[in-house]
């Protein structure tokens, strides 16, 4: 990047070379000529050549032209490494100008606040010292991530990473807390429009979609395979079949224990997909001792989930947190930072975890690049010869992310056991 702060709020817009070969692939998968490349993206035919050897550097909103002209997204034409991302590489892949930034963020009131301009965006991308006192409030920065997110279109979370790993030396900007809150009206209403037998089945699939989640987390602790949520969300209800040989499904003993499972539950299921509170669907399994049978499932739906909480009085938690991790991953980076300083062996960690955690690593295509709180990283042979394994270690973000939050992490997750935490927080 070649941003450089000059005085007085003078700035050079930042600027970046391709990865060579990267455009000129995306244009022949799509079947262009470099001229037909060209006119899409509203540049010379001898820039797009230069860009296409890396000869020549391209602002943001030219990558952003070029990026849709091939039908690609701009960080396949930059080297940006997913979990690696500064403040500067963000605004960068969404093809913003410094002074079209500063402008949009004139709508926050945490821009206004701030008295956000050109020069002080540039000035917080270098790692530059900020004029004013509010920026070196954690609380004023914190409200500046939100709008920042919005801007960028990435989760707040990834706003955060990227400022921690552009100010490493600056205080952690302050997000909101969580706090709770009672329910919605129309979840209010969801309920009460229920008889008693439907409110007691909702609730008795919103238990055991509860307790299905609980197993799954375990699964994943012991580093057991774990098939998508799509999937173990759909709860078996009933198993269709001549005799009596499949049995009962865990749901249906639930229902039988609530002494309402009978044959109207078809009725009363219908009646609450009705509403939108449950999605039920039918496939057909190989039983071992049935034979194939039709398997009836139960999905509870948001709408669902929020109405059983409203009937059972249970208060919403609000998440106000987005830097932090879920239980399954805080869980998956404490293994890492226990094993350190020598590193987690690399097949002691896998599947999904690193799409969200490791260095490189991105969610899905076109989605949130992973946290970079953790890499693979390669353990020579002596006199460095060739690479005998690769382990996982922290990053420094990792490691200062975990310095940060350990604390509040102990408290939302109790059962994360945090074995050798204590020598990383001094």
């Amino acid at each position: 990047m070649t941003t450089v702060v000059a005085g007085a709020g003078m700035y050079v817009p930042a600027a970046r070379r391709l990865i060579p070969g990267a455009l000129a692939a995306r244009r022949l998968t799509c079947g262009l000529a470099r001229r037909d490349a060209a006119v899409r993206a509203r540049l010379s035919a001898r820039k797009v050549f230069l860009y296409e050897e890396g000869l020549l550097a391209a602002t943001p909103a030219e990558v952003e032209r070029l990026a849709k002209a091939v039908s690609c997204r701009p960080d396949e034409l930059i080297d940006i490494v997913p979990g690696q991302e500064t403040l500067a590489d963000l605004r960068f892949l969404i093809g913003l100008t410094l002074a079209r930034t500063s402008k949009l963020l004139e709508a926050s009131h945490a821009g206004q606040d701030l008295r956000v301009s050109a020069g002080a965006l540039s000035a917080l991308e270098c790692g530059e010292s900020m004029a004013g006192r509010d920026w070196a409030e954690p609380v004023m920065t914190g409200r500046l991530l939100p709008a920042l997110a919005k801007i960028y279109r990435v989760p707040t979370r990834v706003v955060l990473d990227a400022w921690m790993r552009t100010r490493p030396e600056d205080p952690v900007p302050a997000l909101e807390s969580g706090e709770r809150r009672g329910p919605s009206r129309a979840a209010v209403e969801a309920w009460a429009s229920l008889n008693e037998r439907q409110r007691v089945y909702l609730g008795e699939i919103m238990r055991d979609d509860r307790m299905t989640e609980t197993e799954m987390w375990m699964r994943r602790l012991q580093r057991l395979p774990v098939p998508p949520a799509a999937e173990w969300r759909q709860l078996p209800l009933a198993l269709k079949a001549a005799s009596s040989e499949p049995g009962h499904t865990r749901l249906q003993e639930r229902l039988r224990r609530r002494g309402v499972h009978d044959p109207g539950a078809g009725p009363t299921l219908h009646a609450l997909a009705r509403r939108g509170l449950v999605i039920v669907t039918e496939d057909v399994i190989d039983h071992p001792d049935a034979g194939e049978i039709v398997r009836v499932a139960v999905k509870i739906t948001r709408r669902g989930r929020a109405a059983a909480r409203a009937g059972l009085d249970e208060a919403v938690e609000v998440d106000h947190e987005p830097h932090l991790l879920s239980e399954w991953l805080w869980g998956v980076l404490v293994r890492v930072a226990s094993a350190e300083p020598e590193g987690l062996p690399e097949d002691r960690l896998a599947g999904r975890s690193l799409f969200f955690l490791g260095v490189g690593y991105r969610n899905a295509a076109g989605g949130p690049p992973s946290r970079g709180l953790i890499e693979a990283v390669p353990v020579l042979a002596p006199g460095g010869t060739h690479v005998m394994e690769f382990r996982w270690q922290l990053t420094d973000l990792g490691r200062r992310h975990v310095v940060e939050f350990a604390d509040t992490y102990r408290q939302r997750y109790p059962r994360v056991d945090c074995p050798g935490l204590e020598r990383l927080i001094v």
